[in-house]
């Protein structure tokens, strides 16, 4: 893994020494285009995991990704807009980091809730990904975000809320091997029909911020089959970033 210096990162890998680096920037351009967003009011919330807690929640043919030898989970919050005949809507996502058959180092998510239910409806037939409608708030409240979240029925009624305060921006000098870990995730992965495959997202390097967490609460992480997060979590947060996403295509 690189950081914006490009010196070597210390990320661990299990039996994956074909794994691509990381880098703040996308390894790559996405030539066919599927949806082009803007993400806004995003905050990265993670927690330290035991890998083994973490990766039998893996499918087959993908390996947990580590750093300092532990797996991450993620609960990420934020605004979808700009989405071609869509409204802009919050959306709420719990995930870990991975490597493909591939050599791809990218994103598994356990869930991913949406206030849009064509969204959650499109998502889950395009890319196979386990999308949940819910009610949910993404909403700037003075020098706050709030965010709200509760499953629809005919789901449990997981629920999320939470208030960050977005901080002072990062120099990209700051930022960490850590950093890029964590947020620097150009593909995501996905199962369908027991076969492994994969779509590209190409966007500039993330314009990360400090933040503090205000309030939490949440029972998406444990809706995942993992055990309740312990500690206060790592918190970056980003105003807004334009993204593109490519058509799902087998590993």
């Amino acid at each position: 893994m690189c950081c914006a210096s490009k010196r070597r990162a210390e990320a661990a890998t299990v039996n994956r020494s074909e794994a691509q680096p990381i880098t703040p920037w996308p390894p790559e351009a996405v030539e066919r285009v599927a949806m082009r967003q803007t993400w806004r009011h995003l905050t990265f919330l993670h927690w330290r995991y035991a890998p083994a807690v973490v990766r039998p929640l893996l499918p087959p043919g993908l390996e947990l990704d580590t750093f300092d030898q532990d797996a991450w989970i993620g609960l990420v919050p934020f605004e979808i807009c700009n989405l071609a005949g869509l409204p802009d809507f919050p959306e709420t996502n719990v995930r870990t980091y991975v490597v493909g058959p591939d050599g791809g180092r990218g994103v598994w998510f356990f869930s991913l809730d949406a206030a849009r239910l064509l969204a959650v409806v499109g998502a889950r037939i395009g890319y196979r990904l386990p999308y949940f409608w819910a009610a949910m708030q993404a909403a700037p409240e003075q020098d706050t975000v709030r965010y709200r979240s509760r499953r629809k029925w005919p789901h449990r009624p997981e629920s999320a809320g939470i208030l960050v305060k977005p901080g002072a921006e990062y120099d990209p000098q700051e930022l960490t091997e850590h950093d890029h870990f964590l947020t620097a995730r150009f593909c995501l992965y996905n199962v369908t029909g027991g076969r492994l495959g994969r779509a590209q997202i190409e966007h500039p390097v993330w314009p990360l911020a400090r933040a503090s967490v205000l309030e939490l609460n949440q029972t998406l992480i444990e809706a995942a089959g993992l055990p309740p997060p312990e500690g206060p979590p790592l918190v970056h947060y980003s105003a807004e970033i334009d993204v593109k996403i490519g058509y799902p295509r087998p590993c």
